[in-house]
């Protein structure tokens, strides 16, 4: 997989408003948001399921190395080539795949405030030789560590998609 086969329906690489998919906005519970499409192609070879990490690079929890868990989705089946907009909660979905961000289990949408700097925000895919023998916890940064330590040495491509965020003044 390579970046440019990676592409995202909400999140602009150079605009800062993707009003669908961030927390935040009117009619949205604080800390949710609906998850934008997204599709990929040519993974490689081998490829058993695929891992999606959405974090915001520039919060740091609690004073440490931390950043915000936006959205950690594993074992996406490998016959997959896209997310569909508006993933629906729970923590696991029909699929076999699982899901949790800070908020819960579900996608947790952009939410930078509007007073300070944009942040950014990541997508990374990663396709994987091995489907996860990892089951969520009720702390989504417990949960983020053990899917980050059981793909390694599984790891076959990754694709990277970023972008801009703050909530409009």
């Amino acid at each position: 997989m390579a970046v440019h086969d990676f592409s995202h329906s909400g999140l602009s690489r150079r605009r800062s408003d993707p009003r669908q998919v961030q927390s935040g906005r009117a009619g949205v519970s604080p800390g949710e948001g609906t998850s934008p499409a997204m599709s990929w192609s040519n993974p490689p070879s081998g490829t058993q399921s695929f891992f999606l990490h959405m974090h915001d690079l520039d919060l740091a929890r609690n004073k440490t190395t931390d950043d915000q868990a936006h959205w950690v989705l594993w074992n996406i089946p490998a016959t997959a080539t896209a997310l569909p907009e508006g993933v629906p909660k729970g923590s696991q979905l029909s699929d076999g795949s699982y899901q949790i961000s800070v908020t819960g289990p579900m996608y947790r949408g952009p939410g930078a405030a509007a007073t300070g700097p944009l942040h950014h925000y990541i997508f990374e895919l990663y396709a994987l030789d091995t489907k996860l023998e990892v089951k969520p916890s009720a702390d989504a940064f417990e949960t983020r560590a053990n899917v980050m330590k059981a793909i390694q040495g599984h790891i076959l491509g990754k694709a990277v998609y970023g972008g801009l965020f703050r909530r409009p003044r």
